[in-house]
């Protein structure tokens, strides 16, 4: 398994549309790539650093794959049509990250 990780940038200005991020573009994203190894779909919303500053993260989405192959090929085959989705909800370049689990 791995954990794909998108990251969208917060800070002042950005625009981000958490009603049609999670109302649509998710759902997309989760009907399109289970059945391609999307195994859980978790959005988390940044709310702070510990020292009381901005969350340099406005929102993350948490994907989880069978495995990069997996991954690869759910964006071989939509990834045009989810991340073409994106501009609909934010105006921030999301960054996207790979990540295993350490035994």
């Amino acid at each position: 398994m791995i954990l794909i990780s998108v990251l969208y940038p917060g800070g002042a200005g950005t625009k981000f549309d958490m009603d049609y991020y999670l109302g649509h573009h998710m759902l997309l994203v989760r009907e399109r790539w289970r059945p391609l190894g999307l195994h859980e779909a978790k959005v988390v919303r940044g709310t702070g650093t510990p020292d009381g500053g901005p969350a340099p993260y406005q929102v993350m989405a948490l994907l989880t794959f069978d495995s990069a192959d997996a991954f690869k090929a759910a964006v071989d085959r939509h990834g045009d049509e989810i991340f073409g989705d994106i501009p609909k909800f934010t105006d921030v370049q999301a960054v996207v990250q790979l990540n295993d689990f350490p035994e």
